[in-house]
């Protein structure tokens, strides 16, 4: 039976600080939690009842079997997550200070396993037949996943939903793009000739097209062969254009924010599902930000995600209580 939702990219151990606002050289506990943004929009999207798969690699080591044990606890299956000897797990450490600083300490060297995801490994049949595929900007930055990206990408040639997230984490990528990120844009415009939906903050969509006005953003993706581009605006709310002519801003859902990570990524598991069910663009959006706004009032990611009666509750109160 085909996937509901295929997400593929990184993956890694999110280690939490659980005390706020205090420096990471002066935390003295942390929370261990599955992490990842494709990961985590898996999980989302399971939450809400999709049928959810992940492509991506671990090390073979305890954190890699940690998060298989993690990934099934939240229902995703895990069959096309394979270690990779030789490589430790990546480990993510954050600072918390709410209600908008949240620095990231990507501990990925010498090289994610998640981006050793090699062409000839993919299932692409079954990539193909996914309702939706879910792609990152950050498995565009390093051989073999920028080819096994593409050739994914290539491969389902837009058939159904094609979910390219610009996912922009100059960190990951080399020096030359971290100093020039237009280096960047060319295997961000061949990724968007693949896709059908394009999903990115202003700073992505950025890096994307040029621009990080919205509404010329949103024109730029759609002339880069998107039907549907959605622009994440922060307070500001989120924009999405369609190709024909349907068109939504929608504005936050007010929240009391803990902990931002992870919000985009409910954002995008809640996108999948509002677009699987064929919901109008408004309604769409405002469940997505409803699931983001529920996420970013939680310390975790992963074990965060809210469940289909939680967005309902957020939506008919106006506000995450």
């Amino acid at each position: 039976m085909a996937y509901d939702l295929i997400t593929m990219g990184r993956i890694g151990v999110d280690l939490y600080p659980l005390q706020t606002g205090v420096p990471l050289d002066r935390v003295t506990s942390f929370g261990k939690f599955l992490g990842g943004s494709a990961t985590n929009v898996a999980v989302a999207a399971a939450r809400l009842g999709l049928r959810t798969a992940v492509i991506t690699r671990t090390g073979d080591d305890p954190f890699g079997t940690y998060l298989h044990e993690a990934l099934r606890g939240f229902g995703v299956d895990d069959r096309w997550v394979t270690p990779v000897p030789g490589l430790p797990t990546p480990v993510t450490f954050c600072e918390i200070f709410p209600p908008d600083d949240f620095p990231l300490y990507f501990y990925r060297l010498p090289k994610a396993p998640d981006l050793e995801i090699h062409p000839g490994e993919l299932d692409l049949d079954a990539i193909r037949a996914a309702r939706v595929l879910w792609v990152t900007g950050t498995g565009l930055s390093e051989e073999p996943s920028r080819s096994a990206t593409l050739g994914a990408l290539a491969h389902r040639a837009r058939s159904g939903i094609t979910v390219f997230d610009l996912d922009w984490r100059p960190a990951l990528w080399n020096s030359a793009a971290r100093q020039d990120p237009g280096t960047a844009r060319p295997f961000y415009a061949e990724a968007l000739r693949h896709a059908t939906v394009a999903v990115g903050n202003v700073d992505e969509v950025e890096i994307a097209t040029g621009t990080r006005e919205p509404h010329a953003a949103a024109r730029a993706l759609l002339d880069a062969g998107v039907e549907l581009a959605v622009v994440k605006q922060g307070p500001k709310g989120v924009l999405a254009v369609h190709r024909d002519g349907e068109s939504a801003e929608v504005p936050p859902l007010p929240v009391t924010v803990l902990n931002g990570l992870g919000a985009g990524d409910a954002f995008g598991g809640s996108l999948c599902h509002g677009l699987l069910e064929g919901w109008d663009l408004e309604t769409v959006m405002r469940h997505a930000n409803a699931a983001g706004a529920i996420v970013a009032s939680r310390l975790e990611c992963s074990s965060a995600m809210p469940t289909p009666d939680e967005v309902a509750a957020a939506l008919a109160a106006g506000a995450v209580r």
